[in-house]
């Protein structure tokens, strides 16, 4: 006859069984420390050229920010992006705004070799006494996020449906061409469906 033998069972007391389970706890904690997940550290922050616009808060005006980047349509409230620039927000004063601001602004994409354009546009003063002051700022962000002013005013728009250039500038290799600022007129929303 033959006989069965049992292996011997391992008895484990509580204690045991919590010590494997926070050792197998601390493992994993150790390989997600010694292996954390790579960060993308060469991509660049969004928007190379920052374009910016704000008139009174008081001030219920419909007021519109147009762009254009070299070789590309004008980027406005009809048309809100294009290869290079988008208007983010198309601030219509009060309506749907829980802001309590009025601000638009546009970014690009890279910023190409060429000529730029920044203007604004009243669509609507909306009871508000004109003139509108509206405030602009243009910055260039560098690879490392650092900004640099291309351009920074105010300007006076005196009655509805006027466009006003506030500032043309060129851009070379990623740079702001010196002496190249300048507000020579040029229609940008009356003009973006012929570009």
């Amino acid at each position: 006859m033959a006989s069965h033998h049992k292996a011997p069972e391992l008895e484990r007391d509580g204690w045991q069984v919590t010590f494997l389970d926070v050792l197998l706890a601390l493992a994993i904690i150790l390989l997600v420390l010694v292996h954390p997940p790579k960060a993308d550290d060469d991509t660049p922050p969004p928007g190379q050229i920052v374009v910016e616009i704000a008139w009174p808060a008081d001030c219920p005006a419909d007021v519109d920010l147009w762009t254009k980047a070299p070789g590309d349509r004008p980027v406005g409230y009809s048309n809100r992006g294009g290869k290079v620039f988008n208007l983010l927000r198309d601030d219509l004063g009060h309506v749907n705004d829980a802001s309590g601001q009025n601000y638009e602004h546009a970014i690009t994409r890279g910023a190409p070799d060429g000529e730029y354009s920044v203007n604004v546009h009243l669509y609507a003063p909306k009871g508000c006494p004109l003139p509108i002051a509206v405030h602009c700022r243009v910055s260039l962000r560098s690879q490392t996020g650092a900004m640099t002013r291309i351009h920074e005013g105010t300007a006076a728009l005196e009655h509805s449906g006027q466009e006003m250039t506030l500032v043309r500038f060129s851009m070379r290799d990623g740079r702001l061409v010196p002496g190249s600022t300048h507000d020579i007129p040029v229609a940008l929303r009356s003009g973006w469906g012929s570009q």
